[in-house]
């Protein structure tokens, strides 16, 4: 296999490594909730950049990772508890209070951080080259995409094995009869949103390792976030799995071929998709 073919292929993949795991906790927390959170792109910024911030003073690129996925999700657990919940029955003001955060998000985010792109630097003991396939590719890349395999084993553990899980599956299939048989659906509703924002606020430090910081980065990763959703069906784990190759291959091949098409070519797929199938690749019919 040409050798640029092959290096285009792990770029997808690891494009695809991150893409899951931004997009497996929106997945899920539209699948059972119905409420398609478009604060979560501002999220990945604000995890991102609290990492950073904690990396540049402790020098500790995981404790870096933990603090950017817990303050997430302790901002998930209290916007959830104390203003999604209000709007629980209303479409439209749930859409324009997601909308609204994700402004505050953005401006906050411009006020402490600047305007200028930042990274977080990769640490030593992940980065050195590895000779694979006849390439040799940073062991960082290889690191993120082992990361996004545990953390969706993880879920399929969680979602599949465990009566939490049960309790998860059932409320997305059918919502007013878990609450009749007496489960928390309230607490399940709960649990989805934080995991939701415990995995994005994971994905904003990768993506400040992998990529960079910067501000309208918010945007570009909540278009990536509803793709997967819309193109792999709400609340599948199988499909964010497959919509995210799908889409880490498109970014990867088409910066390297078409790279003024590139935003284009991602929305390919989706439209195919909700010709065909509505409600996505492994999704059920509403």
């Amino acid at each position: 296999m040409n050798m640029q073919i092959t290096m285009f292929i792990l770029n997808g993949i690891t494009q695809a490594a991150l893409l899951f795991i931004l997009g497996s906790g929106l997945t899920l927390a539209f699948g059972l909730m119905r409420v398609v959170n478009l604060s979560h792109g501002a999220f990945y910024l604000l995890g991102g950049y609290i990492g950073y911030s904690v990396f540049q003073y402790t020098q500790n690129w995981w404790l870096a990772l933990l603090s950017g996925a817990i303050s997430i999700a302790l901002v998930g657990f209290l916007f959830e508890r104390f203003m999604l919940v209000r709007v629980r029955n209303s479409n439209l003001g749930q859409t324009l209070l997601t909308i609204a955060l994700s402004m505050i998000i953005a401006d906050i985010c411009l006020a402490v951080w600047g305007g200028t792109a930042l990274k977080i630097k990769v640490p030593v003991s992940l980065n050195f080259p590895v000779k694979l396939f006849g390439v040799t590719y940073p062991s960082f890349r290889y690191f993120l995409i082992l990361i996004s395999i545990i953390i969706g084993v993880a879920l399929y553990l969680i979602l599949y094995k465990t009566k939490i899980g049960a309790g998860v599956r059932a409320g997305v299939d059918d919502r007013e009869t878990v609450d009749a048989l007496g489960i928390n659906i309230r607490a399940i509703y709960s649990l989805v949103f934080v995991l939701s924002c415990f995995l994005v606020g994971i994905a904003g430090v990768l993506g400040a390792t992998y990529l960079n910081l910067s501000p309208g980065a918010d945007t570009q990763i909540l278009t990536y976030a509803l793709v997967i959703v819309i193109v792999g069906g709400m609340g599948s784990l199988s499909g964010a799995i497959v919509s995210s190759l799908i889409l880490g291959q498109i970014i990867s091949f088409s910066r390297g071929y078409l790279p003024e098409y590139s935003m284009f070519l991602i929305f390919i797929p989706m439209v195919i998709v909700l010709a065909i199938r509505p409600q996505g690749l492994f999704g059920r019919k509403l």
